[in-house]
């Protein structure tokens, strides 16, 4: 069984075929409904889980954050708002996540929120689409120089920025600094 990403998942027609997915876990309700994302598209897969086949020890550990590894069905959707969905054959649990240590729930969360708890950043739709949008940016800048004859290097630099007055510390100048006027 191949191992698939969500984008590809979604473009499939559902058609009762076996799938396997790596994800993680965005909200789980009704200790049924699993909704997963793998950072490969903004949208996401619905997995549906067998209450009376599943572990009650393996529903306790699927937590938002949470990875997860799943394999089941792909068929067709009977909710609205998306046209297919996952029955789950079988479900593992890759990683656990603490929701008392990673309290990313299922509602929009303010910058200021996303700015104390810089981690959680690239799991928010805001923050995946202007990394989506700065992505493309970046290499279509590239690409461009490129296919224009250039070539991108790194320079060795004394220092990145001037944190803490860092660029107090080194001076670099073809200059005699004894003859320059200093009092100007």
């Amino acid at each position: 069984m191949k191992l698939l990403m969500i984008k590809d998942i979604l473009a499939l027609e559902a058609s009762e075929q076996t799938i396997e997915v790596k994800a993680w876990v965005r909200t789980f309700r009704n200790n049924q409904f699993i909704s997963l994302y793998d950072g490969s598209t903004l949208s996401h897969l619905q997995a549906v889980l067998e209450l009376d086949k599943t572990e009650e020890s393996i529903l306790r550990k699927i937590t938002t954050g949470a990875s997860v590894r799943v394999s089941g069905t792909l068929v067709p959707s009977l909710g609205a708002g998306q046209k297919s969905e996952v029955k789950v054959r079988e479900i593992e649990i890759l990683g656990e996540s603490n929701p008392e240590k990673y309290p990313l729930q299922p509602k929009k969360h303010s910058l200021e929120f996303l700015r104390e708890k810089a981690h959680l950043r690239f799991r928010t739709n805001t923050f995946a689409a202007v990394f989506r949008l700065r992505h493309a940016v970046s290499f279509a800048i590239h690409d461009y120089f490129h296919k224009n004859g250039f070539y991108s290097l790194h320079t060795p630099i004394i220092t990145g920025s001037d944190a803490e007055g860092a660029g107090e510390m080194f001076r670099v100048t073809g200059f005699d600094l004894n003859k320059l006027p200093l009092d100007e």
